[in-house]
C-alpha cells in the first residue's frame, strides 16, 4: 500500500506541477527558434569516434561552435547536415541536442552510434532501427523495483509519454538505407531489426538488468542518449530517430566488449544513416519538383 501511494502521490505531483507550469506560462507557446531551417538534417553521436565517419564524408566541411560545443556542417551525399558528438549520458545529449536545434532549427535529428544488445535477436554487428525510444532509469525506485515514470513537459505543462515514436517516414527511409548498404557482422553479414532502444545513465553489464529491460520495456538495446534527444525532439515537434549498432551484449562481458567491436558498430550505424542523408534528399528532391509543377 505504501507503494502505491506513493505512486499516487507522484502522478498526482506530475499533474500539479504541469498545471502550475501552464497556469504561469499562459498557456502552450511558441518557443524562441521553433521554426525548421529547409532540408537540413542534424546527425548526433555519443562522442568523436561515432562522429568522424560521417564527419569525413562530408563534402564542403566548414568547422563550427556554439557555447564551445564544435560541430561540422556540410553536404552528405548532397544533403546539407550538420555533425557533432554530444558526450556520454543524458544531460550532455540533451544540451548540445538544444544549442543545435536553437541555432539551426533542423527539419530532422538522427543519432548514430552504438549500443548493447538486448534482444536475444540481436548480436554484436547488428543495426537496430529505434521504432521508440525510453528512459530505463526514469521513475520510482522502492524495495519492489523500478515504476517507470514520466517527465512533465516544460513547454506544454502535459506529462511526456514513456515511449517517444520515432517519425514514420524516418523509420521507412532507414529501412531501405539498411537495405541498400553492406552491413557487416562477426560472422557473415549483420541483421537490421526494428524495435525498442532504451536510454539511462547507466551502462550496462548485467544480464538481471536485461532481463528486467526486457520484460518491463521490451527492450531491444540500450545506451545513455537517445532517448534524451528524443524527448527534447518531441517536446519541439521535430522528427527524429535513433540508430544503433551493437557493440555488445550488456552482460558481464560488455566492459570488454564494447572495446574489442565498437568499431564494427559504428561503422555499420554510419553507413546506414549516410544512406539516409542520400534518400531524404531525393525525396526533399521529388517532393519540391511535384510542387514545381
Amino acid at each position: 500500500m505504501r507503494v502505491e501511494k506513493m505512486r499516487e502521490r507522484i502522478a498526482g505531483a506530475v499533474i500539479l506541477s504541469g498545471l502550475l507550469l501552464f497556469a504561469s506560462c499562459g498557456g502552450p507557446k511558441e518557443g524562441i527558434g521553433s521554426g525548421r531551417q529547409k532540408n537540413v538534417t542534424l546527425i548526433l553521436s555519443a562522442f568523436g569516434a561515432e562522429a568522424k565517419p560521417i564527419q569525413e564524408k562530408l563534402e564542403q566541411r566548414q568547422q563550427g561552435s556554439i557555447e564551445g560545443i564544435g560541430f561540422v556542417k556540410g553536404r552528405l551525399n548532397g544533403r546539407d547536415v550538420v555533425v557533432t558528438w554530444t558526450g556520454v549520458g543524458k544531460v550532455n545529449a540533451a544540451m548540445t541536442t538544444t544549442l543545435l536545434i536553437e541555432h539551426y532549427r533542423p527539419d530532422a535529428v538522427i543519432v548514430s552510434g552504438i549500443a548493447g544488445g538486448i534482444s536475444p535477436q540481436v548480436s554484436v554487428g547488428d543495426v537496430v532501427i529505434g521504432e521508440r525510444c525510453a528512459q530505463h532509469d526514469l521513475g520510482l525506485w522502492s524495495d519492489d523495483g523500478i515504476t517507470r515514470g514520466v517527465a512533465g513537459n516544460r513547454l506544454t505543462g502535459e506529462a511526456n509519454p514513456i515511449f517517444f515514436i520515432a517519425d514514420a517516414n524516418l523509420i521507412k527511409i532507414a529501412e531501405k538505407a539498411a537495405g541498400e548498404v553492406s552491413l557487416k557482422g562477426l560472422h557473415g553479414p549483420a541483421k537490421v531489426k526494428k524495435g525498442v532502444i532504451v536510454t539511462g545513465d547507466t551502462f550496462i553489464t548485467s544480464s538481471k538488468k536485461k532481463e528486467e529491460l526486457i520484460k518491463n520495456l521490451g527492450a531491444d538495446a540500450v545506451e545513455m542518449e537517445g532517448a534524451a534527444i528524443a524527448q527534447i525532439c518531441y517536446q519541439r515537434g521535430i522528427p527524429f530517430i535513433v540508430i544503433r549498432g551493437i557493440s555488445d551484449s550488456a552482460d558481464e562481458k560488455a566492459a570488454a566488449d564494447v572495446n574489442t567491436f565498437q568499431n564494427i558498430a559504428i561503422e555499420n550505424a554510419a553507413a546506414v544513416v549516410c544512406k539516409m542523408a542520400e534518400l531524404l534528399e531525393t525525396q526533399a528532391k521529388a517532393v519540391q519538383a511535384v510542387i514545381g509543377n
